[in-house]
């Protein structure tokens, strides 16, 4: 969603007639359809074409969300993880989706390409490992996720950049110390669901596959860390709400089948699961439902919901005004996550959170 002001009640029930209406919209017009022909992937089969630490005993990650704007906020999140960047080199980036605000690219060639991704983060220059966001899948309305073939734009974007890998709409890399999967949860996530396309519903091909490589992928993975990327989040303190409770919606918009697929396929199976979406940085403490895989949001890189936590959820730390970024020192026994928050006009970042996590 473009606004992600806090809304009292009332207006969420407006909001929920508006995407309900949408929803119906899209279904009429066959946009399910468009899903037929798509595909899913599992495995990092373009490693060769990036420098990937495959084989590191220690990793230092850049971790943004929801950036892709090219306005001056992104610009200043950028500027400050340069400075970081230029004393403590990182090894790559997890970018958690939302690349190309409002309504995603038009196709692999598209400038918005260059002036929301390339132009912003120049001097960055190391693998961003990408996840798709509902803005990425646009159709109707902006962040509605309801054309899933609109996302495959940016998989065959990298082909064509040195720094933006996703090699598929899903994947897993393997780092040595940390091993990172990246999912598509858009197919049950969508404010305008896959009515019309067996092929993306949620006992579908896509969500099948996707699954059976996930199970497979964590069980086999000898890394000290399992690290899982999802762009929308489980848990969720800010105004978009968790994961089978997506801003007040019913079901199936609400996203009960993300829900239901993260309990099954990767609760207690990771160690972390990180998201965006929401224009927040979140630490959540244990959630119940995740069986001890923690779950962090940062989708603050370029917008910020300007509001405050609904406290669903227990948090170590919770930004909901400033713009940022989380940063990640890993090595084979300890995590430490910081979390810097960055003024629009800011000349440099502010370190206002950082806990050690270990194993």
């Amino acid at each position: 969603m473009t606004d992600n002001s806090p809304q009292p009640h009332r207006r969420g029930l407006n909001r929920r007639t508006f995407l309900a209406g949408a929803a119906a919209t899209g279904a009429a017009a066959g946009l399910g359809a468009l899903g037929s022909t798509a595909r899913g992937a599992g495995t990092a089969s373009a490693a060769s074409r990036f420098p990937l630490p495959s084989k590191a005993s220690s990793l230092h990650v850049l971790v943004t969300g929801d950036a892709g704007t090219g306005e001056k906020p992104q610009y200043a999140v950028t500027a400050a993880a340069r400075r970081i960047h230029a004393t403590t080199p990182f090894d790559l980036a997890l970018g958690l989706g939302d690349n190309i605000y409002e309504t995603g690219p038009k196709g692999p060639d598209d400038h918005q390409f260059t002036t929301k991704f390339e132009k912003p983060n120049a001097g960055l220059d190391f693998p961003w490992l990408m996840t798709l966001g509902n803005h990425d899948n646009t159709a109707v309305f902006p962040g509605d996720g309801g054309w899933l073939l609109r996302g495959d734009a940016e998989v065959a974007y990298h082909r064509r950049s040195r720094r933006w890998y996703m090699p598929a709409r899903y994947y897993s890399v393997p780092l040595g110390v940390a091993d990172v999967f990246v999912l598509d949860m858009n197919p049950l996530a969508a404010y305008i669901p896959p009515f019309l396309s067996p092929e993306w519903e949620p006992g579908g091909h896509y969500m099948t596959r996707q699954a059976a490589w996930l199970d497979r992928a964590l069980r086999t993975s000898t890394a000290p860390w399992k690290i899982v990327c999802t762009h929308h989040p489980y848990a969720n303190n800010g105004p978009h709400g968790p994961a089978g409770d997506f801003d007040g919606l019913p079901a199936p918009l609400n996203g009960v089948e993300m829900k239901r697929f993260i309990e099954k396929h990767v609760a207690g199976r990771a160690h972390f699961l990180f998201s965006g979406h929401d224009h927040s940085q979140q630490v959540l403490e244990n959630v119940s439902g995740l069986k001890g895989t923690r779950q962090i949001v940062s989708g603050a890189a370029a917008k910020s919901v300007n509001g405050r936590s609904a406290g669903r959820f227990r948090a170590k730390y919770e930004n909901y005004r400033d713009r940022g970024f989380m940063t990640l020192a890993i090595d084979s026994t300890s995590v430490v996550l910081t979390a810097h928050e960055v003024a629009a006009n800011a000349s440099g970042p502010t370190e206002a959170f950082t806990t050690t996590y270990r194993r």
